[in-house]
C-alpha cells in the first residue's frame, strides 16, 4: 500500500515531514510520500458567512480530482478551518474505505483556543488527526476506546486524551482487511 501526504493551498514542509516520518512509524510496510505538488483550490469552496471552508466539498473534489487505485491513499493536509454538513467544525474528514482523507491544522493550533503556542503539541494533534482520518480510509469506524486513534474527537481536548495508535481491536482490522501491519497499545 502507497500513501501519499498531499498540501493543499500552502503548508509547512516541516508539517509534512514530520507527518511522512511518523506515520511510517505507525503503519509498518506503507510506502509514504510527500506529494511535490501542492493543489490550490483558493476559495472556491470558502463558505463566506461561516468564514470556514466546505470540507465534505474538498473531499468529493479531490476524490473526483486525484482518483487513486485500490492500493493507495491520499492524505490531504490544509492549513484552514473547516465544518462539514451539520458539524460546526472538523479537524479532518474521509469516507469510509474511501481513497482521500483530509486534515484541516487550524484548531489543532493551541494558538486557535488562546493557549500558547506549543509545537510539539501542535504536530502530535496532526498525526492524531492524520491517522484517524487514515484509519477510516481502511475501514475503520469509530472505536469506543477513548485511547484508541480512532475514537472521535468532539473536542481537541478528545484528541490531546487519545494516543496516536490503534487499540488492538482496530490494528487487527486493519491486518485482516489490509494485511498491514499496524502499531498498537
Amino acid at each position: 500500500m502507497m500513501i501519499s501526504i498531499q498540501p493543499i493551498n500552502v503548508v509547512d514542509a516541516n508539517v509534512l515531514r514530520y507527518l511522512k516520518e511518523n506515520i511510517e512509524t505507525i503503519f509498518k510496510g506503507v510506502n509514504i510520500d510527500i506529494s511535490n505538488r501542492s493543489i490550490t483550490i483558493g476559495n472556491r469552496f470558502f463558505d463566506e458567512r461561516r468564514r470556514q471552508y466546505i470540507s465534505d466539498a474538498i473531499l468529493a473534489y479531490l476524490v473526483q480530482r486525484l482518483s487513486p487505485g485500490y492500493d493507495k491513499r491520499i492524505l490531504g493536509i490544509m492549513d484552514a478551518d473547516a465544518y462539514s454538513g451539520s458539524l460546526n467544525f472538523v479537524f479532518g474528514e474521509a469516507f469510509i474505505n474511501g481513497p482521500v482523507a483530509i486534515v484541516y491544522l487550524a484548531r489543532l493550533r493551541p494558538e486557535f483556543y488562546d493557549e500558547p503556542e506549543d509545537r510539539e503539541l501542535f504536530l502530535l494533534r496532526v498525526l492524531k488527526e492524520a491517522v484517524h482520518e487514515l484509519g477510516h480510509t481502511l475501514g475503520l469506524r469509530h472505536c469506543y476506546d477513548r485511547r484508541c486513534v480512532m475514537s472521535f474527537s468532539n473536542t481537541v481536548w478528545d484528541t490531546d486524551y487519545k494516543r496516536p495508535f490503534f487499540c488492538s481491536k482496530c490494528a487487527r482490522k486493519i491486518f485482516i482487511n489490509y494485511e498491514i501491519r499496524a502499531t498498537h497499545f
